[in-house]
């Protein structure tokens, strides 16, 4: 028994590293992505995250060694983390920014919402290889990279340069200036923190519901496809409102609402309350990272908007690989049961985090 214990906790530690990987290229991603701007534009990161995401999924759809794709994930790590960097700055200076991040973010939802689905039925009901998802992924991301540099074509590294020029016009070392920014570091950790959450609720909810609310598999799957359909529509949704009543003000609504849901989904052992629960849970917290990336907009200069946002995005690319595994452990050695007074500490921790973000101003900046 001892033997097959260890084993398993072998094949944990292993499988985990599928998870820690991409953060390797979300790191090399914050520390390259506002010299790409500067040197290639947003054509060019449009181009070169792109083309990374292509390279790693053609490299796993061949159904490689497993070491193979821990090592490719972190170049679809690096493409990602540049995406995150780009998109959230340059919407982020937008007139109503929370809006359109919702949507930005709904999508991310929506993929995170469907994908799973998709992938589900071509293995269970097609009978085929789990690699042969990644063919889809290679198609669509072809699609964004011909879109995406079409669309761009004209954001060049020299009109980046001439729209973001700090004052001086000094260009180089935006980076480390950003990481001398308090704001960088808050919004860093209350990044780290709720992307771990939420991957961790997405990752773990259907292993609880089956083991703790005696759910059968398919009911309890659908339980977490009712949390991230609930995180999509509440970032389409809220971001309406938060531009209404203010970030500050809407983050701590929004986290004192995901707090009292939890606590009714931790503490009534019913598996239908807990599966609607879990599914306004995902409603409240969604609006939270656009508001983040708003309020880090609105805190900095813009010259700073991608070097910040692109080491925010970084480490809350670890939190998606760091939290998880934290919670895995936990689990592994107390039991699944842990997953929700852990889950409730970490919404409660996110409520200290945003408290300590300076007053966020009331104008908006402009594109």
């Amino acid at each position: 028994m001892q033997l097959i214990g260890a084993d398993y906790k072998l094949s944990y530690l292993v499988t985990s590293l599928v998870f820690l990987s991409p953060f390797s290229g979300y790191t090399l991603a914050a520390l390259l992505s506002d010299r790409i701007h500067r040197l290639f534009g947003r054509r060019g990161v449009a181009y070169i995250a792109t083309t990374c995401r292509i390279l790693a999924y053609i490299v796993i759809s061949t159904h490689p060694p497993y070491p193979a794709v821990v090592v490719i994930l972190s170049l679809a790590g690096m493409g990602n983390g540049l995406l995150d960097a780009a998109w959230n700055a340059w919407i982020g200076t937008m007139d109503q920014q929370n809006q359109l991040l919702g949507l930005l973010h709904g999508c991310f939802g929506l993929g995170a919402t469907i994908s799973p689905l998709i992938a589900t039925a071509m293995v269970t009901k097609g009978n085929l290889g789990w690699w042969t998802f990644y063919y889809i992924m290679v198609g669509v991301v072809t699609l964004e990279l011909i879109a995406g540099t079409a669309a761009f074509w004209r954001a060049t590294g020299e009109q980046y340069r001439d729209n973001n020029r700090a004052d001086g016009g000094e260009e180089k070392g935006m980076t480390r200036l950003a990481l001398r920014k308090r704001v960088t570091w808050i919004c860093s950790i209350f990044f780290l923190t709720y992307v771990g959450t939420e991957v961790s609720l997405g990752g773990w909810i259907v292993t609880f519901m089956m083991r703790i609310r005696q759910g059968q598999p398919f009911a309890s799957g659908m339980t977490a496809t009712g949390f991230w359909l609930g995180l999509t529509v509440g970032r389409v949704s809220l971001g309406f409102v938060t531009g209404r009543i203010g970030e500050r003000r809407a983050v701590c609504i929004y986290l004192f609402c995901g707090i009292g849901l939890e606590l009714i989904f931790w503490l009534v052992p019913q598996f239908f309350v807990s599966a609607i629960a879990i599914a306004f849970v995902g409603f409240f917290i969604g609006p939270m990272f656009p508001a983040g990336v708003v309020a880090a907009t609105k805190l900095l200069p813009q010259e700073l908007h991608v070097a910040a946002i692109g080491c925010s995005a970084a480490v809350g690319g670890g939190g998606a690989a760091l939290l998880p595994f934290a919670v895995g452990a936990i689990a592994q050695a107390k039991g699944v049961q842990t997953l929700q007074p852990v889950v409730l500490g970490l919404l409660v921790l996110l409520l200290a985090i945003w408290l300590t973000l300076p007053r966020i101003p009331k104008h908006e900046h402009q594109s």
